[in-house]
């Protein structure tokens, strides 16, 4: 005997795993990891910081 498949749950499943397939492919396509947000935020951080290191103040 073969085993009873709800289908109304089976299609649930089924689009929920294409969405989640689409949304991990947006992630790739567009999105960046929080340890590539923060480098590239403490990296600006440093550069301003050099920046107004070197900046000349008149007086």
């Amino acid at each position: 005997m073969s085993e009873i498949v709800n289908l109304n749950r089976f299609r649930k499943q089924v689009s929920k795993a294409e969405e989640k397939a689409q949304a991990d492919a947006n992630a790739v396509k567009h999105g960046r990891t929080k340890a590539q947000r923060l480098l590239e935020a403490a990296l600006e951080e440093k550069a301003r910081a050099r920046l107004d290191q070197l900046k000349f103040e008149d007086e």
